[in-house]
């Protein structure tokens, strides 16, 4: 079936109701009222989704969600690829650039210290956020790709050898794989894949079973971020840990939405993005002991990362610095030290309580939609989903159910591979759509998104 020829997106205008713009600051005392009661709905019975819910009550702090496009009130629904910013952390760029935009570590006059100041601040705030041991045990990327990329090129090259195992799930985004090929062909190691079981999440005992003593590192994802699945990282790592192999794992589906406690999951190394925890783009972190830090030659060299450079020879800065070469993203380091003081003073578990009510309103309004087939596990009392749905409609392609979802409606989803090509090879489809939710997210959003779905897929059978 030919796709259908849609207008182009018209110009966004703001609409009502609008932000906040005076009042920046978070007020924890509105939280506290989140799970004020309401009726439930038909699908859940959890009153923390009606109108007082934490949905409701932190919109407002996002300008961007106040207006319309294509002439409907836009519901954005692609959290996993990116998430919105609050005003605060808008501010915290503004105000970084027109009151104190210097270099860090370089300068001894007030705006040079003060951007120093604030920007290891902001790593501290990293450090606490996970508990860290210490904020030394923090590195400052570009992204959560760069992060990974740097454990790959610096302690893969150093401590894999010919036949080496590196274990990973099919279920893994791009940027857990590739980098891991490319050390995969240096060195000689192996990759090994662990596939779904029958209820679409990775195997748990099929990794167990693989991670053996030829293995050495464990790539895995904490929240996949196409099935909606969770690990049991713990696990994971124990497992790794008895014979001998170190752990990456990849948070990025995790951190903006749950407690992640780096010291109680015991991983090696952690990853994740500033700007899928309501922080900007063009940062990430990377989470390593100290000891392996440490141990790891630098990734790049250059600027800050040396202690002294001799013409023949240079040595190196301890970590993070050794892994920091060149002017840093002082200005996102920031704001992504203030979205932690925001996603902090709402709390972490008050976060993933109303994202996990909503991920069940989701999941079983979606499942309802005749033709509609959803990946991953079912949620039960035993399984929990993150807040994300990936699927597909019968004859529909989901670029097409994409497009005329927000060129008819003004609903923002994603269509395509979601960086995770192996996965939907394995499910034996080359794309599907996925509508993805944070805690500013309400029923109303699902409810809209449901509706539009349905009326797409009614449009594109009209067809036939």
């Amino acid at each position: 079936m030919e796709s259908a020829v849609l207008k182009l997106p018209s110009s966004l205008r703001t609409i009502s109701p609008k932000p906040n713009l005076t009042n920046r600051t978070l007020r924890t005392a509105t939280f506290a009222s989140s799970a004020s009661a309401s009726a439930p709905s038909p699908l859940s019975t959890d009153p923390q989704l009606g109108p007082g819910s934490l949905g409701h009550l932190t919109r407002p702090d996002f300008p961007i969600l106040h207006q319309e496009v294509n002439g409907k009130r836009l519901v954005y629904l692609d959290n996993a690829a990116t998430s919105q910013k609050p005003a605060a952390v808008v501010d915290a760029l503004r105000n970084y650039y027109e009151l104190y935009n210097s270099n860090v570590h370089r300068g001894i006059h007030y705006l040079s210290a003060k951007a120093t100041d604030e920007y290891e601040l902001a790593r501290q705030k990293v450090a606490n956020f996970i508990n860290a041991s210490g904020c030394r045990e923090i590195v400052f990327t570009r992204n959560a790709t760069e992060a990974i990329n740097l454990v790959a090129y610096s302690w893969g090259l150093s401590n894999l050898k010919d036949g080496d195992e590196v274990i990973l799930t099919i279920a893994e985004h791009h940027s857990a794989i590739v980098p891991w090929q490319f050390v995969a062909q240096k060195t000689g190691a192996v990759l090994k894949f662990v596939n779904l079981g029958e209820d679409e999440v990775p195997d748990v005992e099929k990794l167990r079973e693989m991670i053996t003593k030829r293995a050495k590192l464990v790539v895995v994802h904490h929240v996949s971020n196409v099935l909606a699945s969770v690990l049991p990282i713990d696990q994971v790592v124990s497992w790794a840990h008895d014979v001998g192999a170190k752990v990456l794992v990849d948070a990025c589906q995790s951190v903006p939405h749950m407690v992640v406690d780096v010291r109680s999951l015991d991983a090696d190394f952690l990853v994740a993005s500033s700007h899928k925890m309501c922080g900007p783009t063009g940062i990430g972190f990377l989470y390593g002991k100290s000891e392996l830090l440490s141990s790891m030659p630098p990734f790049l060299g250059g600027g800050e990362m040396i202690a002294d450079v001799y013409l023949d020879h240079s040595t190196y800065a301890e970590p993070p610095s050794k892994f920091e070469a060149g002017t840093p993203a002082i200005g996102e380091a920031i704001g992504l030290g203030t979205a932690i003081d925001y996603l902090s003073a709402i709390g972490m578990q008050k976060i993933h309580e109303y994202e996990v009510e909503l991920a069940n309103y989701l999941y079983d309004r979606l499942s309802s939609v005749p033709s509609v087939r959803v990946y991953g596990p079912k949620p039960s009392r035993s399984v929990t989903r993150a807040a994300l749905c990936s699927f597909n409609a019968e004859d529909v392609h989901p670029t097409d159910i994409a497009t005329f979802l927000d060129q008819q409606h003004g609903v923002a989803i994603r269509s395509g591979h979601h960086c995770a090509q192996p996965l939907h090879r394995y499910l034996g489809v080359n794309a599907s759509a996925r509508a993805s939710l944070h805690f500013y997210n309400t029923k109303e959003d699902v409810d809209d998104f449901i509706s539009s779905l349905s009326d797409t897929i009614n449009f594109f059978a009209s067809f036939k």
